[in-house]
């Protein structure tokens, strides 16, 4: 397992369309994917351990989110040969077993994942409704003791996002496992 930061993307970026299809077999495009305030897109996985340590928390965020007009999409971008825990049949056994309640997508091709920059999991952008960049980061202050998170960072941005206030600059990045890319 090897620790990756997320990169810097410039806030206001556009963000890239796509076209996914969940592990089900039906397509996703992104224009579709937003809510009237915005998407959460959330690069993870299923077997990547800084993943499945803040799952539960996205899941209740998305949550959260979806109440105020922020859809979430989740793409799994580790539909590698040497990870059969990030395969389709193992998403759908995730999606029940931890009450997933948004779509989440296959990038088989890795090429969303590209386009977006991605590079650990979970890596996490948020987009305002004219789909540009306005956070970029971590979920919260501490991805391994949801009892000592004193921050949610990524949920005051929502929150900034629907009220129509400012989002701070200065957003601490993802810390994950990098993305299983295929040669």
């Amino acid at each position: 397992m090897a620790l990756v930061e997320s990169i810097t993307v410039a806030l206001g970026t556009k963000m890239p369309s796509f076209e996914l299809k969940d592990s089900n077999g039906k397509t996703y495009q992104s224009d579709q994917a937003f809510g009237p305030k915005g998407l959460l897109v959330a690069f993870t996985c299923n077997h990547c351990p800084y993943a499945q340590a803040v799952w539960p928390r996205l899941i209740e965020l998305a949550k959260e989110a979806g109440k105020l007009g922020v859809s979430t999409v989740g793409i799994n971008p580790n539909i590698h040969p040497g990870y059969p825990e990030d395969q389709p049949e193992r998403m759908r056994e995730k999606i029940k077993e931890w009450g997933i309640s948004f779509p989440y997508l296959v990038d088989e091709t890795q090429e969303v994942a590209r386009e977006f920059r991605a590079q650990c999991t979970p890596d996490l952008y948020l987009f305002n409704s004219k789909h540009e960049l306005v956070y970029h980061g971590r979920l919260d202050d501490n991805w391994k003791e949801p009892g000592k998170v004193k921050r949610r960072e990524l949920w005051e941005a929502i929150q900034n996002l629907v009220a129509g206030k400012p989002i701070s600059g200065k957003q601490h990045p993802s810390l994950g496992c990098s993305i299983k890319w295929r040669e």
